[in-house]
Parts: structure tokens; C-alpha cells; sequence
């Protein structure tokens, strides 16, 4: 069965976007200039990008055109979110706590999920996050140092490593691992819990394109957080 017309514009268009041809934030072809390319309507190519903002690849600025999204968005339900903009959200004060932030040899199981050369090197970082002084969040995160060469120089008590990452190294997939559990002994000591408090962790591992960005541990006492989410079928 043929393509539908506005199939082929759309695909033309996220290929594009995964090969890096337009990178997040330029612009990208006109409508007029998809439309004398497909030889196809204006209403044909009209509904392959709005189909492509609705999914999170593209933005659109009335009277200026359309521009490779940013792809903080990698799911209908879940997006990349800086725990500090939600604390902030809430009216409530972030505080990081970095516990550790240091270059470390990559050990088997991390070299395989983050694409790196057994015992070379990896970023490691250990940050609890408070609200309003209490704490809510245990992020133990392994960086790739091709993809933010600069981590390491980062004081992570005024920006996120979210936060960061995303502006250096910007996102086109995401891998979660969402279970309730429980925390590890440090983890137990650092988030003022018993080692027997349940917790929901969360384990993500990001990338650009084919390169893997980073891999997050990221544990909540179960008694001071909850997961949203929102589903339009």
C-alpha cells in the first residue's frame, strides 16, 4: 500500500531530525518549500508538522516558522524533568547536597550500558536533593565525558545535573526502569530513612541519537513523593 502524502513529509522530516540534519532549535524547510518538494497541498504538509509538534519534534512560531525541537518530551506520559523547577513549581526552596563528583574507571556492567571502553574513564556524581530542607531525592549518576566534557566543573548546588545536561547534551531517547524498592544502606543514611522504608526508584539511562548520554539511579522515599503522569488516548 503507497504512503499516505502527509506520511512522506513527516518522515522525510523526523529522518532528518535523527540524522542530524536540522539540530534543536534551527529552523527547518518552509511549508512552501515542502510543498514545491512533494508536490504536495499546503493542508498535506500543514498536517505532517502538526503531527510532529504533537509529538514533540518540532515547535512552531506563528509568522517566523517551524524549528527542531528541543526532545525533552520522550513519552505521552513521561517527560525529563529538573527536580528543581518542580520544587520551585510548588513554592517550596531546592537545596543539593553533592556528596561525591569525580572521574572513575569504568567498571563492565557500567561500560556496556553507557557504550564506553572497560576501565576508561566515566563521570560519577552523588547529589541528594532536599526540599525545603528535607530529603527527597538520591541522584547517583554515571555521565559519559564525550557528551559534557565540562561536568565535572559544574557546582551542582546551583544547577541541576538535569538541568545541565540538557543544555549541553540534548536528548533524543530515554530508557526508564520504574519499581518500588528498597534503598541501599547509604542511600537509607543519606535520605534520613530506615534501610526497610520503601522507596520508588527510578532508573534512566539517556541518548543522542546512538550516543549514550548518562545513566541515573535516582531513589524517593516512597512517603514524600509521587509520580504524575498524564494519559490522552
Amino acid at each position: 500500500m503507497a504512503q499516505a502524502p502527509y506520511t512522506r513529509v513527516k518522515d522525510f522530516l523526523k529522518q532528518g531530525l535523527a540524522d542530524g540534519r536540522w539540530t534543536p532549535g534551527t529552523l527547518m524547510p518552509s511549508e512552501s518549500e515542502l510543498v514545491s518538494q512533494f508536490q504536495v497541498s499546503r493542508m498535506t504538509v500543514g498536517r505532517a508538522i502538526r503531527e510532529l509538534q504533537a509529538e514533540g519534534f518540532v515547535t512552531r512560531v506563528q509568522g517566523v516558522g517551524t524549528f527542531a525541537a528541543h526532545l525533552q518530551r520522550v513519552a505521552s506520559t513521561l517527560t525529563i524533568q529538573d527536580l528543581h523547577e518542580e520544587i520551585r513549581a510548588r513554592g517550596h526552596q531546592h537545596q543539593a547536597r553533592v556528596i561525591l563528583s569525580r572521574e572513575e574507571a569504568t567498571a563492565d556492567g557500567l561500560a556496556q550500558q553507557l557504550g564506553l571502553p572497560l576501565g576508561g574513564p566515566v563521570f560519577h556524581t552523588l547529589i541528594v536533593h532536599h526540599e525545603n530542607g528535607v530529603p527527597l531525592q538520591c541522584e547517583d549518576r554515571y555521565v559519559n565525558p564525550a557528551c559534557a566534557p565540562d561536568y565535572l566543573g559544574v557546582d551542582f548546588t546551583q544547577t541541576t545535573p538535569t538541568h545541565y545536561l540538557l543544555e549541553v547534551a540534548p536528548l533524543w531517547e530515554a530508557q526508564y526502569s520504574i519499581e518500588a524498592g528498597r534503598p541501599t544502606e547509604q542511600e537509607a543514611a543519606l535520605l534520613g530513612i530506615a534501610p526497610a522504608d520503601p522507596c520508588l526508584i527510578v532508573v534512566r539511562r539517556t541518548m543522542n541519537r546512538d550516543v549514550p548520554i548518562t545513566l541515573a539511579r535516582l531513589v524517593h522515599p516512597g512517603a514524600r513523593y509521587q509520580l504524575q503522569g498524564q494519559f490522552k488516548p
